[in-house]
């Protein structure tokens, strides 16, 4: 793992430094492997990143999205990571409908839509069960407690090793998350993290020693790169 640890001055600078490089992995991903495969995150840190890459010429029939997780609510819902998505980025685009990979949540039964969307994302990516593929970008972003896409303190979802896709639960809400190997076989993990309610997390996750189940941001340790961007606020009290 190469792992880099970036303070940014601010939020703004947040969002450029991450265009930069998604842009930049992204010509990579297509001179040598004819497209580019990004996971993205939900919140709001990331919206303004997304408003920026759909102001961008780029060659959009060449780019699949998937999300890294989802709440188990409607498309349509707004609480949706892929609604958010879609009107910040997605929607003002050319990209082929069949490029985009939304978690299914609409069969009432959150296992039975981790199945399905495990399922279509071994098809697509044409490995065997047991194997997990590579996505070029996986795009993530960190709670005050540590948790990472639907990845949170002490739940089962940690504790999935052998599967792509599981059920994640916060307070009795479930979501569709990637777990945490398949984070890990991205060629480039990004993590995007302001504010200052961050320090303590943060605090632990790059502490020597500390519970990964507790913190489970320590879980993502993947075989590619590693990016932490922080915002000032976040990154105070680190020293890279």
């Amino acid at each position: 793992m190469n792992k880099t640890v970036e303070v940014l001055p601010d939020v703004s600078a947040l969002v450029n430094r991450s265009l930069d490089l998604i842009l930049s992995k992204l010509a990579t991903a297509i001179n040598e492997r004819g497209q580019f495969t990004i996971a993205l995150s939900g919140g709001s840190t990331p919206k303004p990143l997304y408003e920026a890459i759909a102001s961008q010429k780029l060659p959009w029939d060449k780019i699949h999205v998937f999300w890294g997780d989802e709440r188990y609510v409607p498309p349509d819902h707004p609480d949706s990571n892929e609604l958010m998505t879609r009107r910040a980025w997605l929607d003002k685009v050319p990209i082929p409908a069949a490029n985009i990979h939304a978690v299914p949540t609409l069969a009432a039964n959150p296992a039975v839509d981790a199945a399905q969307h495990e399922k279509h994302l071994q098809e697509f990516f044409h490995v065997t069960p047991g194997q997990f593929p590579s996505l070029d970008v996986v795009l993530l972003g960190m709670g005050d407690d540590a948790h990472t896409a639907s990845l949170f303190p002490h739940t089962a979802a940690l504790k999935v090793c052998d599967r792509l896709i599981t059920v994640g639960n916060k307070d009795n809400s479930q979501r569709i998350t990637f777990t945490y190997p398949l984070i890990n076989a991205a060629r480039s993990v990004i993590f995007l993290v302001a504010g200052a309610n961050k320090r303590p997390a943060l605090a632990q996750v790059f502490a020597p020693v500390a519970d990964d189940f507790t913190y489970p941001s320590r879980l993502i340790r993947p075989q590619g790169e590693l990016f932490w961007l922080l915002d000032a606020a976040a990154g105070l009290e680190l020293k890279p």
